[in-house]
């Protein structure tokens, strides 16, 4: 029996970062006896007509897949692929929850995971005309304070907000975008755990470190070494993962004041390559190891 997948990416992301996640994939498909093939996301649209929706355009004669791995963030298309009953891993809905950090925090929130204390912004509509707000985060939160837009990625669009007059000046120049502001833990300033779980299970872990910013990123300078999570943190960081609706994701976890981990982010497409770098653990084939098994048995 033929078996079969597509790997979404976004067309506009050409970049080798980008493009390596989804031909890691690949090979990780092929190696596990299933086909994959590679599609942009502008060259299959989602279509609206006379009260129905479908696919169209480049790759519309493409046969249907099993499948979909999708890379990208591109919600609507990934929410139509699925009204065609086709699974996609990881689901558009956890794709969008950790896509919105103020969503994703919602239902950590929801769910009884410990994360930073925060405070989401309220809606604003053009420039910032009145900032009362910003008395609750000084008095609910205290400086300093991390200061998130809620649509970001490696670290970027985060920032460390030390006084009123910088939180001020900040809040001006984001204007109507969403954003969370958060407990800073110092404990963990330039210091942090990603741990990749696939299936509720973590399968590989690196301890990251940056000695110039309170971001341990490897993509904002940071350096990473292998590491052994304890009971505690593997547990965290795959009861994150499930809160999120996530099949796989890249768990980020901090250390608080008591050694004890609180979680950071949960990264639906958390890309894969430095993790192998450090570890030598190619989560790829663990994530298809995990949707054969769901696919097919």
């Amino acid at each position: 029996m033929k078996r079969n997948c597509w790997i979404v990416y976004n067309g506009n992301l050409k970049t080798e970062k980008f493009l390596d996640y989804a031909q890691w994939l690949a090979e990780a498909a092929r190696k596990a006896g299933i086909t994959a093939e590679l599609i942009a996301n502008n060259e299959i649209l989602t279509f609206f007509q006379n009260g129905s929706c479908f696919l169209a355009g480049n790759k519309q004669n493409s046969p249907l897949p099993d499948f979909v791995l999708f890379t990208d963030k591109d919600i609507l298309l990934a929410r139509q692929i699925e009204r065609m009953g086709i699974r996609v891993f990881n689901s558009s809905s956890a794709i969008e929850i950790c896509d919105n950090k103020i969503l994703m925090y919602e239902r950590l929130a929801l769910e009884g995971i410990p994360f930073p204390k925060t405070a989401v912004s309220p809606k604003i509509f053009g420039n910032v005309t009145d900032d009362i707000h910003l008395e609750s985060f000084t008095k609910e939160i205290g400086f300093p304070m991390v200061l998130k837009e809620a649509y970001g990625s490696f670290g970027q669009q985060v920032y460390l907000v030390s006084t009123k007059e910088e939180l001020q000046e900040k809040i001006q120049e984001l204007g109507s975008k969403e954003y969370i502001v958060q407990e800073f833990i110092k404990a963990s300033s330039g210091r942090d755990i990603r741990v990749n779980i696939v299936g509720c299970r973590p399968v590989a872990s690196m301890l990251r470190r940056s000695l110039t910013d309170f971001r341990a990123n490897v993509s904002a300078g940071g350096t990473m070494e292998p590491y052994a999570p304890t009971k505690e943190e593997s547990e965290l960081a795959a009861a994150a993962a499930r809160a999120a609706g996530t099949d796989f994701a890249g768990v980020d976890l901090l250390f608080t004041e008591d050694g004890s981990p609180t979680v950071c982010e949960v990264n639906s497409n958390a890309h894969i390559r430095s993790i192998y770098s450090c570890t030598g653990i190619n989560v790829a084939d663990h994530i298809l190891s995990y949707i054969k098994e769901k696919m097919y048995g």
